[in-house]
């Protein structure tokens, strides 16, 4: 117990140095700038405490929990006896890694649908669109992009192809989606894209690619290992921007129907 103790209150304090420039920054515009005294200031205190407590418990579960499970559920899908190779291989052949894509493409679509960032996001959009962008849809639009982005950047660590090449041809699509995309749109899903890398999702994409890179012969961690947040923030992009287009098609087609004249 003393030692869990000295363990917390080390992580603690460190987290109260990282988080201590945030609130010196927003106390200080507060006093300084807008010159107005602070709201509550108990209750700000207490929730900050809240913040830092939760912070410490979190960043504590991550290296407990989510980094050494991601790494072990690599581990185990690439290990030869699991996948049918010869343990000496030193070539991988990407068929034989298709439950890694399929583990991947699913804890991207899980993470993301539980991510609480992105459930603030739709809520707020399906408020302020007055339900013209449905939440549930919103969220399963990018827990697709994001599904598929970690599955392909899967299938690139397995690989060995470079990263650039799925980066540039991705935007592309995103640029020539963003031309015909209803303006409604267009911000939104540029900025669920950010919302992807939070505090669910980005501690198990990161342990995942830096196992596959540790464990599929011929990779390298340092070079190979990142990058799959790269298409975590990409591809739900193209999937929002995708289901926009899909539901204005929708709404034109059944308002060209009600207004075609009745035999």
């Amino acid at each position: 117990m003393i030692d869990w103790l000295i363990h917390f209150s080390q992580g603690f304090l460190e987290t109260c140095r990282d988080v201590l420039p945030i609130v010196a920054i927003i106390i200080g515009f507060q006093v300084l700038v807008i010159r107005k005294p602070i709201l509550h200031p108990a209750r700000t205190f207490l929730g900050f405490v809240n913040v830092l407590i939760g912070i410490t418990f979190f960043l504590d579960g991550l290296k407990m929990a989510l980094f050494p499970l991601g790494e072990l559920m690599a581990t185990q899908l690439t290990a030869p006896e699991f996948l049918g190779i010869a343990a000496d291989t030193e070539q991988a052949d990407w068929h034989d890694y298709l439950w890694v894509y399929l583990f991947a493409a699913s804890i991207g679509f899980a993470t993301t649908l539980a991510e609480p960032s992105l459930l603030a996001v739709a809520v707020k959009a399906e408020e302020i669109s007055g339900g013209a962008i449905g939440a549930w849809g919103l969220r399963i639009a990018v827990s697709i992009g994001v599904a598929f982005g970690i599955s392909l950047g899967a299938y690139r660590i397995v690989t060995g192809t470079e990263l650039y090449y799925y980066i540039i041809a991705g935007y592309i699509v995103v640029i020539i989606q963003t031309v015909f995309a209803p303006k409604l749109i267009i911000g939104l899903a540029y900025d669920s894209g950010g919302v992807t890398t939070s505090t669910v999702t980005v501690p198990l994409v990161a342990a995942l690619g830096l196992g596959l890179a540790s464990t599929v012969p011929g990779r390298n961690p340092l070079l190979d290992g990142f990058g799959l947040i790269a298409f975590a923030s990409l591809f739900p992009i193209i999937t929002v921007l995708a289901y926009a287009q899909l539901a204005e098609w929708r709404n034109k087609k059944r308002n060209s129907s009600n207004q075609s004249p009745s035999k």
